[in-house]
């Protein structure tokens, strides 16, 4: 109604600048890009331009992606008023979203021009920097972009007019950009390095970083020892220490004869120097009443650990680590950190001190009489701590792995008892805040499906989900009892549940490219076609987002001088643009719109039209992907042997790019299909029509190579079966579809429109060879049809032996089975497109093997939609809870088993449904199609 009353306001007087302003506030609201770009256009051109109307305009622009028209704006109005400082720098800030540097670089110097301040003038020295960052040849940078930068920055230095700290960030920046070093300690240690004050410790960082480039290891060893001296606690440069110490040991230096060590002070240069050190810094911490720091203990303990990788015989000077990691227990074991402090220093124990090692911390552990149960229980939160902290790093150690099936079972229920017990510690904790014994709760369900996946129980499986649902509902605000059950219960094939607990974790911002992976991997592959969609909005969302938002960091960067950041926010952004998980979820979202809409609510063509999909090009930078996921989000305990390592990480990025390429391949293909049509009065023609993309016959030829050279390595790939971690990457979908024989299929089909463009060409007559090669394809089509169908079939839950095991993958391959029915179905509407013209002469020749064809396709259609509708019975009718919860005694743990039960149940009810439906459309599609 609003758009309605604007189009007849601006038709009664479209002259007026007010009106313009309207007319592009309706363009923009209808989405009527072309519109808006020709308003812009005449308002440029008259160059009446007020502000008032640039500042309303500018986020329309933005919304819909054509920010670049404020840029003729603001050209218009600083023409119109070459004085004003307002119109200039808006013009600058308008070339910033744009990423026009060199511009940006002319509209700072004339800013700076019509008025002389210090921060026009940098804006333009930053501009030439980024120059430097984008140019796409490094000599080009290193010999013109940024010398002239350093110039001029140093014609304001001569001129003593450098006033702000952002202005000797911006030198320093340049100065090591050039490699040049010792210059840029210079300014550092210099005048001007006295401005550098929003830092803490700035200058000193920032001379430690130039010693590491230039390789002053006495400076740099020097002034850590310093800076250990004020704050004992600061890691970084106890490593730092450490690095250089050795580094001077190794090149036998030696203090000189005269004269300090080096410019920052003494140096040290011997482990007996090094290990004095520590022995004064333990020293001041024991002399403390209390407030001890950790950072001197775990010093120590790296030096113990540095002195043995050399085979150094000191390295007993400083204590035996068993008695060092005791006595750290003792003083910190009550604190959270203490398990993730020791942890990394457990390869310092021999095997055999294991078992001595947690027997000694025990000892310092105060817990109470042991109960009915044989438990004994701690009295408060810090014994809580303590015992918590030694059972983390018995996991640690193998000790728990290497129980067997009863010892488990005991550990579980010791565990679940301690949790319940330290419930009542938390009685008082806000919503929002966790429970003090939750990780008791959470190391029980790693026990649980430690059991599950070496005794193939699945009965553990069920009671680990009622555990974390237990948990869960005692602490609804643990990020881990919700990461482990969404990757449960999509690892048994139900998403139902999965939708709200990832919308309960709240992920922010970059969070949806760390951890939205967990969503996507399995939304659409277990049928919840509508819960895929909105997965991958969630994530689309964020990307399509991130232009824009990080446009305006940028700008904010230079409006208050932090330089410093913005190459950093462009680096940012590339790292999303090119992120692994984009691609995947826009090619994922495309497909699940055709698969979805295409020739049901709309014709193929239109669908592939409206996504501006171009067939002949690939839009995804493979050389340059980028796997921003977050493998390690999950809490694990593991042993070293039993941890994620580089060789899972690489194995998953290639499961998963090999995946993704087959995808897009899939989908460039349905891209060439749509765009080959065939006008009647076009008979026999060579030259195929354009219908919103381009498609020719070589592009096709060259994509069908390209997927099945994919597929082969695919095959190659998944015979190696890495195995990974139960916590680490998720396995892509490769392996389930590669097993299914729906990529097999999906490229015998798109191989068919390829052979009927011979065939058309080459005509009925004279190919009777090619029609039998044709004919043969679609039996084989059908028979592969067949098979994947047969992979289908089995019940979704199967009980056997009063255990209820899910069968997901049946699920999977459900998912596949359709997908490649459209694929079939777009390539027979494409092969009708062909054959009707031939009818005819096809009618004695090739007709009735195209019917058998498509009476066996429909045969599959109504056996898959039958044997859909008789697992939603069979699931109806099944009571999970009367078979697996014989074992439970307790009510409330078979309470929150039996919801666990019920969610996967619903879940997989859901899925049924929803893949029955868009059968059922696909059905009505190919009782239409007709030849």
């Amino acid at each position: 109604r609003t758009i309605a009353d604007v189009s007849f306001t601006v038709t009664l007087n479209d002259t007026h600048d007010s009106m313009l302003l309207l007319k592009s506030f309706r363009s923009a609201r209808s989405a009527h890009a072309h519109q808006l770009i020709l308003l812009s256009s005449i308002m440029a051109a008259r160059g009446h331009v007020q502000d008032p109307n640039d500042r309303r305009l500018r986020p329309i622009y933005g919304k819909i992606h054509i920010t670049c028209l404020m840029t003729k704006l603001y050209e218009a109005a600083v023409r119109k008023v070459p004085t004003s400082e307002e119109y200039h720098s808006h013009l600058f800030m308008a070339y910033a979203r744009v990423g026009e540097y060199k511009k940006m670089q002319q509209a700072g110097m004339a800013l700076y021009k019509i008025v002389p301040k210090n921060p026009y003038y940098f804006w333009s020295v930053m501009s030439l920097v980024m120059q430097a960052i984008s140019a796409q040849d490094e000599k080009l940078s290193q010999t013109m972009f940024l010398p002239l930068a350093e110039r001029m920055v140093e014609k304001m230095v001569k001129e003593e007019k450098i006033e702000a700290e952002a202005e000797v960030q911006l030198y320093f920046m340049i100065l090591e950009r050039l490699g040049k070093y010792v210059e840029a300690l210079e300014v550092v240690q210099g005048p001007l390095g006295e401005k550098l004050t929003s830092e803490l410790q700035s200058r000193e960082n920032k001379c430690m970083m130039l010693y590491r480039r230039l390789e002053r290891w006495a400076e740099c060893n020097a002034l850590s020892c310093k800076l250990l001296l004020k704050n004992p606690d600061d890691w970084q440069f106890y490593i730092l220490y450490f690095d250089s110490l050795f580094y001077l040991i190794d090149q036998s230096w030696a203090p000189p004869q005269e004269g300090a060590h080096s410019a920052e002070g003494e140096v040290h240069a011997s482990t007996a120097q090094a290990i004095s050190f520590m022995e004064d810094r333990i020293a001041t911490e024991e002399a403390k009443e209390s407030k001890h720091l950790r950072g001197p203990y775990l010093a120590r303990l790296e030096l113990i650990r540095r002195l043995r990788e050399r085979s150094c015989p000191e390295a007993q000077q400083l204590g035996e680590p068993l008695e060092l990691m005791f006595q750290f227990f003792v003083k910190f074991g009550d604190k959270p950190c203490c398990i993730t402090d020791l942890e990394i220093f457990l390869d310092l124990l021999t095997p055999d001190q294991h078992v001595q090692f947690i027997n000694r911390l025990m000892e310092a552990v105060p817990l109470g009489a042991p109960g009915e149960d044989g438990v004994a229980l701690p009295g408060d939160t810090r014994a809580l701590q303590r015992h918590l902290c030694v059972t983390q790093l018995s996991r640690s150690l193998g000790q728990q792995h290497a129980l067997n099936t009863e010892g488990k079972l005991g550990l579980i229920k010791e565990l679940k008892a301690h949790y319940r017990h330290g419930l009542q510690f938390g009685k008082s904790c806000l919503k929002t805040e966790l429970q003090f014994s939750d990780m008791y709760c959470l190391m029980a369900a790693h026990v649980y499906i430690d059991l599950w996946l070496e005794t193939g129980d699945q009965n553990m499986l069920w009671q680990c989900l009622g555990l974390l649902e237990e948990g869960l509902s005692n602490s609804s605000s643990n990020a881990q009892f919700k990461l482990l059950l969404l990757l449960l219960y999509c690892r048994l094939g139900a998403f139902e549940p999965v939708v709200d607990l990832y919308s309960s974790l709240d992920a922010k911002h970059v969070q949806h490219d760390t951890i939205g992976y967990l969503l996507t991997r399995y939304a659409e592959s277990l049928g919840q076609f509508a819960a895929a969609s909105q997965s991958c909005n969630f994530s689309l969302r964020f990307f399509h987002s991130n232009q824009k938002d990080t446009s305006e960091y940028i700008i904010q960067a230079y409006k208050y001088g932090a330089f410093e950041k913005i190459p950093e926010f462009i680096a940012f952004r590339n790292r999303l643009n090119h992120s692994l998980h984009f691609a995947q979820a826009r090619t994922e979202r495309m497909l699940l719109d055709l698969f979805l809409e295409a020739d049901t609510s709309s014709p193929l063509e239109e669908s592939v039209k409206s996504m501006s999909l171009c067939p002949e090009e690939d839009d995804i930078p493979w050389d340059s992907l980028r796997d921003n996921r977050d493998l390690t989000v999950l809490v694990s305990w593991n042993p070293k042997d039993r941890q994620l390592n580089e060789e899972h990480k690489q194995h998953s990025l290639e499961d998963d790019t090999l995946w993704l390429r087959l995808r897009s391949l899939t989908l460039r293909l349905i891209g060439c299909v749509s765009a080959l049509t065939h006008p009647p009065t076009s008979r026999n023609s060579e030259k195929t029509t354009e219908n919103g993309v381009a498609a020719k016959p070589s592009s096709l030829q060259s994509l069908l190579s390209q997927l099945e050279n994919t597929l082969n390595q695919a095959t190659q790939f998944t015979e190696k079966q890495l195995q990974y971690p139960f916590v680490g990457p998720v396995p892509s979908r490769l392996a389930q579809a590669l097993s299914s024989g729906c990529c097999q299929c999906q490229l015998s089909s798109l191989q068919l429109p390829l052979h009927l463009q011979e065939l058309e060409t080459a005509g009925l007559d004279d190919s009777t060879e090619l029609q039998t090669q044709i004919s043969n394809l679609f039996k084989s089509l059908a028979v592969q049809l067949q098979d994947m169908l047969e992979k289908c079939k089995g019940d979704l839950l199967e009980v056997k032996d009063d255990q209820t095991k899910p069968q997901q993958f049946l699920l999977e391959n459900l998912v596949y089975f359709v997908e490649t029915i459209c694929i079939v179905l777009w390539v027979s509407n494409y092969c009708g497109s062909v054959l009707r013209p031939l009818k005819s002469s096809l009618q004695k020749k090739k007709k009735k093997k195209k019917e058998a064809s498509t009476v066996t396709v429909v045969t599959a259609l109504i056996s898959a939609l039958e044997h859909i509708k008789s697992q939603e019975i069979s699931l109806t009718a099944l009571k999970l809870g009367a078979l697996s919860l014989e074992r439970q005694t307790q009510s409330e743990v078979r309470t929150f088993t039996k919801t666990a039960m019920d969610k996967v149940q619903s879940s997989y009810l859901r899925s049924l449904q929803e893949i029955g439906e868009l059968l059922k459309k696909r059905a009505d599609t190919l009782k239409s199609l007709k030849i």
